[in-house]
């Protein structure tokens, strides 16, 4: 498995137990969104970011000289798993374990990996304008609101919006052809 190390930018993703759901209403979106800004903002800078039901991704890069990034990861599962088993009167693990890492070494799949991640909810038949999803990324980036996502880091990397927002429409026509990949 791959170690989280402080400097290195990394797509982190995990599901539900047995692909099950990790997220069961509206109000759970917005806790795991808050405990993202509690744990992880703090030790990185995050660029992308798509939850859906049984799965999250995150584009970010860890903070040069932090000691042991994983701890805060897993503050955030423990804490979010916590919280929904005594919401919902369940008990053991909510996700599966450990959480995926893949560590970025490429710019282009980088730039790839953020528009990708923005069309997960199109992947997975949530919303027919990826747009519009709310607990996405993307809005967040275009509208400049930067509450989790530095969102002028991210426009730089595509120069500028309207390449940004180009870059997602040509690729939400590659998923329609079934040619969507990495």
């Amino acid at each position: 498995m791959e170690k989280l190390e402080s400097g290195h930018y990394y797509h982190l993703y995990n599901r539900g137990n047995n692909k099950k759901d990790i997220f069961f209403d509206l109000g759970n979106y917005d806790y795991f969104l808050k405990l993202l800004g509690k744990y992880i903002k703090p030790i990185s800078n995050i660029y992308a970011y798509c939850l859906i039901p049984n799965h999250f991704h995150l584009v970010l890069k860890v903070n040069d000289k932090v000691e042991n990034p994983s701890q805060a990861f897993s503050n955030l599962m423990n804490a979010y798993t916590k919280a929904i088993n005594k919401r919902y009167n369940r008990s053991g693990s909510l996700f599966q374990k450990p959480f995926k890492r893949i560590r970025i070494e490429k710019e282009n799949y980088f730039l790839n990996l953020i528009v990708y991640i923005h069309l997960n909810p199109l992947k997975h038949n949530l919303n027919t304008h990826f747009e519009k999803y709310k607990y996405l990324s993307y809005s967040e980036i275009v509208n400049n609101i930067n509450q989790l996502v530095d969102s002028n880091k991210v426009i730089d990397l595509f120069n500028d919006k309207e390449n940004f927002i180009a870059v997602h429409k040509l690729k939400t026509h590659n998923l329609e052809d079934n040619t969507l990949s990495l």
